[in-house]
């Protein structure tokens, strides 16, 4: 939900947990806004200024563990936005959340104005398919730019007898929060490759945050993530104890690739993290989406924010270092485009007119 201010006065939204360890709700503390802006400049405490933007908007985007790759790009992109704030109007904070599928239903639900989803949840959503398919379609889930690969990736310590994918059949397996992107990939893959529930007994849902110390103190086998390289994750985990990556065989992800054609072949590069080769994967693209309900001007300022910051944004963490202008409208938009971003494209010659068809 977006929250308009217009005036000398903001007030800023809390989220916190729900009682019941559910999904986040926005809570106000103390009077309404309008009430407390009206006893504020009534009694002369506060006095009207003005700014090139009168009505002030307050967005947030979720993202997901503090040690992946959204966080990072999500602040950065708020950075950027509230650096121009007194012409568009936009205030702009991160939150961070469980991950793609939580995001995309706090989307839904209105407890959350933009969230990072992978692409093929994205898709999913809109059509309500595979995790989505008991609450429905989100028909008004709309893509508002794509960002960097994200790539399938197994750590094991490097002791472990754990060579390949299959040998971690009936392991503990971590497959990521309850919720996020990479536990619905991760069961994707297993369910396609035929992995049976006696193969999969061992599996947990921890965050982020407490899988380097998971893994090294041998409370679980290995741990799955779908991230962007270099990740902070795999940098932590190095610094506590050995590891070894293990890859997906070429072709099981040729098969997997040809049944779920929104995931993509892809390697962790040689060297990167001391590998002498590359790990092969499999991928997704990282993206950004909202809601149609989110107004067209704020849409096109958190496009513009990025793209007329390309540079700066680029350079803020290495994952994103090889992200393109023209990569923000590419594989990844999977749902369609927002019409604010559509335009704001459409004017920067990244899509053609016509494309506005994609907006149905």
């Amino acid at each position: 939900m977006v929250f308009h201010t217009s005036g000398v006065c903001s007030m800023r939204l809390s989220v916190f947990p729900s009682p019941a360890g559910g999904f986040p709700k926005r809570i106000f503390n103390g009077l309404s806004l309008s009430l407390l802006t009206a006893l504020f400049v009534s009694s002369g405490v506060l006095q009207p200024t003005h700014s090139l933007a009168s009505e002030q908007s307050f967005i947030t985007i979720g993202t997901a563990g503090v040690t992946g790759v959204y966080y990072p790009s999500g602040s950065a992109a708020c950075r950027l936005v509230n650096r121009q704030r007194a012409d568009h109007g936009v205030r702009c904070s991160v939150e961070a959340t469980l991950g793609s599928i939580a995001n995309i239903e706090l989307i839904r639900s209105g407890d959350l104005d933009f969230g990072f989803a992978q692409s093929d949840w994205q898709h999913h959503a809109f059509l309500g398919t595979s995790v989505f398919k008991e609450t429905g379609p989100f028909a008004d889930l709309r893509s508002v730019f794509a960002l960097h690969a994200e790539v399938a990736t197994i750590a094991v310590k490097a002791s472990s007898d754990f060579h390949s994918f299959h040998d971690l059949r009936g392991a503990r397996i971590d497959v990521g929060s309850k919720g996020s992107g990479s536990e619905a990939s991760w069961n994707t893959l297993v369910s396609s490759l035929g992995w049976s529930d006696a193969d999969s007994q061992g599996f947990s849902n921890r965050s982020s945050s407490e899988l380097a110390e998971a893994l090294c103190n041998d409370e679980i086998d290995a741990y799955f993530q779908l991230i962007g390289h270099p990740a902070a994750l795999i940098e932590e985990t190095i610094e506590q104890c050995d590891i070894r990556l293990i890859g997906v065989d070429s072709r099981d992800v040729a098969a997997f690739v040809e049944k779920e054609p929104y995931y993509m072949a892809a390697s962790i590069p040689a060297g990167l993290y001391g590998q002498s080769a590359p790990t092969d994967s499999f991928g997704v693209v990282a993206t950004i989406v909202t809601s149609a309900a989110m107004p067209d001007a704020i849409v096109a300022a958190l496009v513009a924010a990025i793209h007329e910051n390309f540079d700066d944004f680029s350079d803020l963490h290495p994952a994103l270092s090889v992200l393109s202008r023209p990569d923000m409208v590419g594989e990844g938009v999977t749902a369609p485009l927002h019409p604010g971003a559509m335009k704001y494209f459409e004017d920067q010659g990244l899509l053609p007119p016509s494309s506005t068809s994609r907006e149905n």
